[in-house]
């Protein structure tokens, strides 16, 4: 890949790598596992301070569920960044997305919620960003948030 420094790509896009994130409960951020680096789920707390609090299709809009998962793709990229210790030559692919969006009963565009997160993943790292993912409607999540993302990163 050729990001050498995903804090000065970020910022040409107008957004800001956070701190990653300490974990909530019993679990590690990242795990590595050969060439793999899996991030637990995020959710869209930016530098320890809650965002994004509610229900997509009731009180939250599609476009606000869009910047909520992009929030979540921020912090997915902070813990790579950490897992790699700043050295994004180290980084092949983002592999794969998984997505929880927080949303009413009658909510169909999940997908659409987590297209944030998918095109902040391409806008940042080109054809290494393109990767498989799911998205899926919750009842609820942690913190009351309307977005949890995890990922897998192939390392090279």
């Amino acid at each position: 890949m050729s990001i050498k420094n995903i804090a000065e790509k970020l910022k040409t896009l107008g957004y800001d790598l956070p701190e990653a994130a300490a974990p909530a409960a019993n679990y590690v951020p990242y795990v590595i596992s050969g060439k793999q680096v899996f991030v637990a789920g995020q959710i869209p707390f930016l530098n320890g301070q809650p965002m994004h609090i509610g229900k997509v299709g009731d009180t939250f809009s599609l476009e606000q569920g869009v910047e909520a998962a992009k929030a979540c793709a921020l912090n997915i990229l902070a813990q790579v960044n950490a897992a790699v210790g700043g050295d994004w030559s180290k980084v092949k692919r983002c592999v794969k997305l998984g997505a929880f969006v927080n949303s009413t009963p009658d909510f169909t565009d999940q997908p659409v919620v987590v297209n944030g997160a998918s095109d902040l993943m391409v806008e940042v790292l080109g054809e290494a960003g393109k990767h498989a993912r799911f998205a899926l409607s919750a009842a609820s999540l942690p913190k009351g948030v309307a977005v949890e993302i995890d990922a897998i990163f192939e390392l090279n």
